[in-house]
């Protein structure tokens, strides 16, 4: 088990029929922290291929959100495992995928959730969660 870690306030989002589902990343942490960690390979996980931060929500890939997420990648603490859904995917972690790819490992430490908690907010609008 690891000790909630004191980040910024986060969401994993995911697309859904009128807007997006969003899970807590506190709430996720919580739950997940008595799963079993695994290795798991990067080839694994597909958003590395994918606009990941950049889902549809009228963010844009500008140089400023690039630098920003560069910097992220740089202060990732990598002792924390990252977070998967019952498919694989990531719902936290993804700047520690993106640290590791940069290191050129093959793999990450990772829980995998084997079933999936609801999200907190359904068909939501990304700019009212509470942050």
């Amino acid at each position: 088990m690891w000790e909630t870690r004191r980040v910024r306030k986060q969401y994993n989002l995911l697309p859904s029929a009128h807007g997006f589902d969003a899970w807590d990343v506190d709430r996720l942490v919580e739950l997940s922290a008595q799963l079993p960690i695994e290795d798991v390979s990067l080839n694994e996980i597909s958003e590395i291929d994918s606009a990941y931060w950049y889902l549809g929500d009228g963010t844009q890939p500008t140089v400023r959100s690039v630098a920003e997420h560069a910097r992220l990648i740089e202060a990732v603490d990598v002792t924390f495992p990252i977070i998967l859904n019952v498919d694989g995917r990531v719902m936290d972690g993804m700047h520690r995928v993106a640290r590791a790819l940069i290191e050129g490992r093959s793999s990450v430490k990772a829980v995998r959730f084997i079933v999936e908690p609801p999200p907190d907010y359904r068909d939501c609008d990304p700019s009212t969660l509470p942050y």
